[in-house]
């Protein structure tokens, strides 16, 4: 049975990635900050994982022996504008949630994918493109993303042959953060990010692509 963690799955995007891989008889370990009733009821290990900690981050593969897939989903989306100090002390929030926890925590559980010879997937987003951004704004969110795109490619670039590395922007989604008219359900999100996954071999790795497989431009 093959084993994946997935952080941030108390809600949206992760909670589904947690029905759907246990569904197929995966076993999941679920990485939160906070539990959900939701989440409860899925047959799943739930683990307490705060990212902003990044002591307990930086410790956290020590659970694993083997790890077929890491999905770095846990973020948060930051001051809409930075004016203010407090503006910049969340800004900075926002780094460390969006970039430097989940690349620590792909360091913490990388022999364990190794062993595996598994997949390091971080849920990133098209407003991370820097060529994509034609509008502005949202210097936070954008910042973060791009910061954790290029953290993605040196550690694919790093550890070639022993996983595959890749960013996904999951779409503009129905959840929390995406808000309740975005045209697309968890559901379809992340049957389309799966079958990504699936796909993505050491010639992939390293690469920014949409839910749909299409590659995104940096």
């Amino acid at each position: 049975m093959p084993t994946i963690l997935i952080t941030g799955a108390n809600r949206g995007i992760g909670l589904e990635f947690a029905r759907q891989y246990s569904a197929d008889g995966w076993d999941v370990v679920a990485a939160v900050r906070h539990e959900s009733e939701e989440l409860d009821r899925l047959d799943v290990r739930v683990e307490h994982l705060d990212m902003h900690d990044f002591h307990e981050v930086a410790h956290f593969g020590e659970k694993f022996d083997s790890l077929d897939l890491m999905i770095a989903n846990a973020g948060m989306y930051g001051p809409k504008s930075v004016i203010s100090q407090r503006d910049g002390e969340v800004w900075l929030e926002t780094f460390q949630v969006n970039t430097i926890a989940p690349f620590l925590l792909a360091q913490s559980v990388m022999p364990a994918i190794s062993r595996a010879q598994g997949k390091l997937i971080a849920i990133t987003s098209k407003m991370g493109s820097i060529d994509d951004n034609t509008s502005g704004g949202f210097v936070a969110y954008r910042s973060s993303k791009s910061a954790l795109n290029s953290a993605w490619r040196s550690l694919a670039i790093d550890n070639r042959g022993k996983a595959v590395c890749a960013v996904l922007h999951p779409g503009w989604v129905q959840t929390k953060m995406g808000g309740p008219s975005a045209p697309m359900t968890p559901e379809e999100s992340v049957a389309g990010m799966r079958k990504v996954i699936e796909g993505l071999g050491p010639e992939q790795s390293g690469g920014f692509f949409n839910y749909d497989g299409s590659e995104i431009p940096w």
